[in-house]
This record gives C-alpha cells, structure tokens and sequence, in this order.
C-alpha cells in the first residue's frame, strides 16, 4: 500500500499595508476633531450657568439637568418665545430659499446642458464668476440695493442675497447632472408622442430628484447657518434668524453658556436629521454626476 503525501503550500504572511493604517488614522482623527466639539457643546449645555464657569472645566457633569432645553421650548417664557421665533424665521427663510433656487436652477441647468445658443458658454461661466469672490465683497453693494428697494428688516432680502449665491452652484451641479442622463430617452418619449415639457417633466426629472435633492440640501444649509448678511440685514427683533437671535445670550457682564450650546444644538438637529433622512439620495447624486452614463 502506498500513501500519497500532501504538500502544503507555506503561508505567506502578508505586509503591513501602512499607507492603509495611516489613512485609517487620520480618517478617525477627523473624525474625532470633527466630533469632540459637538460632543463638548451637548455636555455644557446640560450643566448648571456655575459648573459650566468651573475652572479647572468639570467635564462631565456632576448634576445634569434640562433645565435650559425647557426654557427654550417653553412658549410661556420669554426666552422660548424669542427662541422659537427665530427657529420659525430661520426654516420660513431657508425653505423660501430653498424652493425657489430649485425652481429657477432646475430650468436654466436643463437648458445650459441640452440647448445651444449663442454665448451659451461665455453665459455659464459668468454665471459661475460670482462664486470666484467670498460673500463678504457684495455686503455693502447688496446692503444698498436692498435699502433702495425697501427690502431691508424683511425676509425678502435674505431670500434675495441667499438666491444670488446659491444659484451658480445649484446651475452648475444640476448641468453636470444632465449632461450625464442620455439624450435618447427624451427622444425616444418625443418619437411616443409625448411633447418636450412632458419627456422634462415624466422622464428628465425622475431620473434627475437625486441631484435636485443633494442642491436643496446645499441650498438649505447654506440658508440656515448664514450670519453676515442677516445681521447685517435684519435689526427688528421679530424678523431675526437663529445664527443672529442666538447671540442674545451674550451679554455685557455675563453668558449663559448652558443656555447657547442647548440653543446651537437645536439649531443643527434639523439640518442634522434632514441630512441624514436625504443621504442616500445625496450619495447617489454625487456618484451617478461623476459617472459617464
């Protein structure tokens, strides 16, 4: 009887793959960076006005306490009065912002991408040459066009100056988006008997909701955490956002510290839990927009 032997190839211990474990460690880096701050923000804000002025800082509170969410979610109180006026402004004008830019980007990126017309390029890129100069160059050219129009103390104003820098955005990232659904599948729902508004509105704009909704989510954001021109814009107090209502808690001989980090983090639970609801499709615009159909 003869017995056939086995051989058993030696395992290879495979190397370090350092450039792999570096980039892990400052992807957790970031993250941490990005998350200690917001983490620290939640605890104060459920400390007391004297544990919050505790030096050295007591980092986990001893006595945690609710107290500065209910005042500002009480709409008996003056504070949650105030409070939940420049919530209800702030949504009132980043939504406004919001629909509209929508409204008018998804138009014009539809007709940048499928239409030629004369001057069409030299059109797109100067509509993209605002975007080359940081916002705090048109304050006081807008603040002037807005007080000859009678815009100042309003609404209207913000949504105005927040269209004028969301818009080239909002155009050029719908364009690419376009670009990238095929032509055929207008032509083949013309060739069906369908007119060009229909084969837009039954075929481009399905396809295209992911990229409408990764802009509206830019357009919110951008609306909502804006300070400069709302301070700059608005003085009533019943017209304030929340960037600028929020600085009543700055005082001149005292801050309620408790009381601003339990109001900034209401402030970002709606853009937050909007994010998070909407990530998928934003994902998906980002992916199928560098993707060649």
């Amino acid at each position: 009887m003869t017995t056939t032997a086995t051989y058993e190839r030696p395992r290879v211990r495979k190397p370090i793959d350092w450039w792999r474990w570096a980039g892990r460690g400052f992807i957790t880096f970031i993250m941490l960076f990005a998350t200690l701050p917001m983490l620290w923000m939640i605890l104060t804000s459920v400390k007391t006005q004297f544990a919050a002025m505790q030096y050295p800082p007591q980092w986990w509170p001893a006595e945690p306490t609710l107290n500065s969410y209910i005042k500002l979610l009480n709409p008996n109180d003056q504070i949650g009065q105030d409070f939940l006026r420049y919530f209800g402004n702030s949504f009132y004008v980043s939504f406004l912002t919001t629909v509209l830019g929508v409204v008018v980007a998804v138009p014009a990126a539809y007709a940048f991408s499928r239409f030629r017309f004369p001057g069409r390029t030299f059109l797109f890129f100067s509509v993209l040459v605002r975007n080359m100069f940081p916002a705090v160059v048109f304050l006081v050219p807008l603040f002037i066009l807005m007080r000859w129009l009678g815009l100042v103390n309003t609404h209207g104003s913000l949504v105005l100056t927040y269209l004028t820098f969301g818009l080239p955005l909002s155009i050029w990232l719908l364009k690419g988006f376009y670009d990238n659904i095929p032509i055929q599948l207008e032509q083949a729902a013309r060739i069906d008997g369908a007119t060009r508004f229909q084969a837009f509105l039954l075929i481009v704009m399905p396809l295209s909701s992911p990229g409408i909704i990764a802009t509206s989510i830019f357009s919110f954001i951008g609306a909502w955490n804006e300070y400069i021109y709302a301070y700059t814009f608005l003085s009533r107090d019943d017209q304030m956002t929340l960037p600028v209502g929020i600085q009543r808690f700055f005082t001149e001989f005292a801050t309620d510290w408790p009381g601003l980090m339990a109001a900034t983090f209401l402030m970002s639970v709606p853009v937050v839990v909007m994010f998070l609801v909407l990530q998928k499709y934003f994902v998906q615009a980002l992916t199928e927009g560098a993707v060649k159909h």
